[in-house]
């Protein structure tokens, strides 16, 4: 898989891109990421990249033209499946979303930045627009981590045991039972006898019943739409 991410803040996803799974899963292949900064096809000897809003609203709203002139020259190169746009007002980003995209071959993530990007970059070179959740940050950048993230750890071969990502909060549509390991007991504290019985029949089953309880308390609206 190759995940090309568009913006003006390149240095935000230095970190988050390069540690932990997902820095694994680069090292070993699994992987490419390429960020890429509008500003190689800035406007003028200051290569802007933002210009005031028409209509008079506040902020600073990103350009068109060096966005699509980027696009065009990754676009060349390569068929994308999808070009994202990570905005307050997409969909919101679900594990089925998360699995959807792992399959992909060559997806673009774009960044925000400022007040937002220009709505014509929206209509005519955005294929998809996925929100984080129902709140507003200072660019693109973080959400388009953690979709990177969320995507990347279900890549065979990223996780140790590949098994672990099925068993995942969210992906029967149940949040994950409660998990537990050594020592068996801390400071009065026991681990529930049953994970300690090597049964593994009793074990699904306590989990299950156990994911279904945390569900209905914690997050009854997932079960909206289970006949449980």
């Amino acid at each position: 898989m190759r995940i090309d991410i568009l913006s003006v803040v390149p240095e935000l996803l230095d970190s988050p891109l390069s540690h932990s799974i997902v820095g694994r899963a680069r090292k070993k292949g699994l992987v490419e990421i390429h960020v890429h900064n509008p500003r190689k096809y800035g406007i003028g000897s200051h290569r802007s990249v933002d210009d005031y809003s028409y209509g008079g609203d506040a902020g600073m709203v990103m350009m068109v033209e060096p966005v699509f002139r980027l696009l065009e020259e990754l676009q060349a190169e390569r068929d994308y499946d999808e070009v994202i746009y990570l905005s307050p007002d997409g969909e919101r980003l679900s594990q089925p979303i998360a699995n959807a995209l792992s399959l992909k071959e060559n997806i673009i993530l774009l960044c925000g930045h400022y007040k937002g990007i220009d709505q014509r970059i929206r209509d005519h070179l955005v294929t998809r627009e996925i929100s984080v959740g129902d709140y507003v940050v200072s660019g693109g950048e973080i959400p388009a981590a953690l979709l990177a993230d969320a995507i990347i750890r279900l890549i065979p071969g990223a996780l140790t045991d590949e098994t672990s990502a099925l068993s995942d909060s969210f992906q029967d549509g149940l949040l994950s039972p409660p998990v537990y390991t050594r020592p068996a007991e801390f400071n009065g504290w026991k681990v529930p006898d049953v994970l300690l019985s090597g049964n593994p029949k009793l074990i699904r089953a306590w989990q299950d019943e156990q994911a279904l309880e945390r569900t209905k308390r914690l997050r009854p609206e997932l079960l909206d739409n289970k006949n449980l």
